[in-house]
């Protein structure tokens, strides 16, 4: 468990203090980014002109404010070597490019592997060589931090994931042990999960950093369906009162997940992907039920266009109830019929005139159809079903087999 005490510490500080380092070393402000472009750490140096935010390019200004860089500036830099490169790079001003004002690439690697970035704007004249020779002892450090950082979240990510893969009982209260064991102090505070479903890749290396998922502490992937995966995030709140973090981190990694929020024609769910968000509790002691919620919260958001791209376990309504039910129950015998192809018009005409609470003027107008030929249809659904939309009974198995049929 050694390797995951490190995670209950803050790196953020760390990082921050060898990147001033080098910045006093080069005396001019430096960056540090991981290999993907994402920023962890920015060394202001006080040196007039040099925090000029008019002598910022529009490649530097937007790796700072938004934290990250676009692919195609990851695939320009790529371009001149740096991530083979064992020493200095020099950058050319390229205007076209955005990029208006030379720099300096110190690559940060660890046993042959480059694991990030530090970034000066090169300026004339430059540092000298002894000085860059300096502040690659500096990026040494660094290296062997993300490298510890990386093995410490690889851990973490394989308890969490052991938690919420665990059978009920015994083998989960085993895996929870563990897990706050792992996080130290940090597993007695307020938390909640995050799903984001389907997740693109199985890969764990693949799934982003928790550094740079806003609030987050583990993330690992986890087993969706028969043949598809989700993402769990778990998140740290400040209050059990307050899920706006779990909102930021779901959205934060909908924006980079490929389809995400798709519907297809008709208001209908498409292949895209959608987020959930269990109740928050404090502790780790219900961490497996509240990843039932926010698994069955994802499902609702796919279901239910309404309720998405994010949605939350306690706003999901009628589909805490209808997500808990096993799989048979969307063939009950009576509707099963309605659910045919053929007569996929009928059950949306169904659906909407119960959601509607039964209003024919409010389901005719919602149809855009007129009140007769919305008369004839749920004559024809009843006909199909056998049920009586006079029969509160009727009516309310119909509506929940329509809605379950959805997920």
């Amino acid at each position: 468990m050694r390797e995951n005490a490190r995670v209950a510490t803050d790196y953020k500080g760390d990082y921050q203090e060898l990147v001033d380092e080098i910045s006093e070393l080069l005396g001019a402000p430096a960056t540090l980014e991981n290999r993907d472009f994402e920023l962890i750490a920015f060394g202001a140096y006080d040196s007039e002109g040099d925090l000029d935010p008019s002598a910022l390019d529009p490649v530097r200004t937007r790796s700072i404010l938004t934290r990250r860089s676009t692919a195609a500036v990851r695939a320009w830099f790529e371009g001149f070597g740096i991530t083979r490169a064992t020493g200095p790079v020099r950058i050319p001003p390229t205007p076209e490019a955005g990029v208006y004002r030379g720099r300096i690439c110190l690559p940060v690697r660890h046993r042959g592997v480059v694991l990030g970035y530090v970034w000066l704007l090169d300026d004339d004249p430059g540092p000298t060589d002894a000085q860059l020779a300096a502040a690659m002892q500096v990026t040494g450090r660094i290296g062997a931090l993300l490298a510890d950082e990386a093995q410490a979240g690889a851990g973490l990510s394989r308890e969490l994931r052991a938690v919420l893969t665990a059978e009920p009982g015994w083998q989960q209260d085993m895996a929870v042990a563990e897990l706050r064991t792992a996080l130290g102090s940090r597993a007695d505070g307020p938390h909640t999960l995050v799903c984001v479903a389907p997740w693109p890749s199985a890969d764990p290396d693949e799934a982003p950093s928790a550094r740079t998922v806003p609030h987050a502490t583990a993330l690992c992937t986890v087993p969706w369906g028969a043949a598809a995966q989700s993402l769990a995030v778990l998140v740290r709140l400040r209050s059990t009162d307050v899920a706006a973090p779990a909102l930021t981190a779901a959205s934060r990694l909908l924006k980079e997940t490929p389809g995400a929020g798709a519907r297809a024609c008709g208001g209908r769910p498409g292949r895209g992907a959608a987020a959930g968000v269990g109740e928050p509790r404090t502790g780790l002691a219900g961490l497996g039920e509240v990843w039932q919620e926010a698994a069955a919260a994802a499902r609702a958001a796919l279901a239910e266009p309404r309720l998405g791209p994010v949605a939350e376990w306690g706003r999901i309504g009628p589909y805490r109830l209808l997500t808990a039910l096993p799989p048979r129950a969307a063939h009950d015998p009576a509707v099963g019929p309605l659910l045919s192809p053929a007569h996929q018009e009928l059950a949306r005409t169904a659906e909407v005139y119960l959601d509607c609470a039964g209003q024919a003027g409010r389901t005719a107008a919602g149809l855009g159809i007129h009140r007769q030929t919305l008369y004839y249809r749920l004559s024809r659904v009843e006909q199909l079903t056998g049920l009586d939309l006079d029969d509160g009974e009727d009516r309310l198995l119909l509506h929940m087999a329509l809605k379950r049929a959805r997920l």
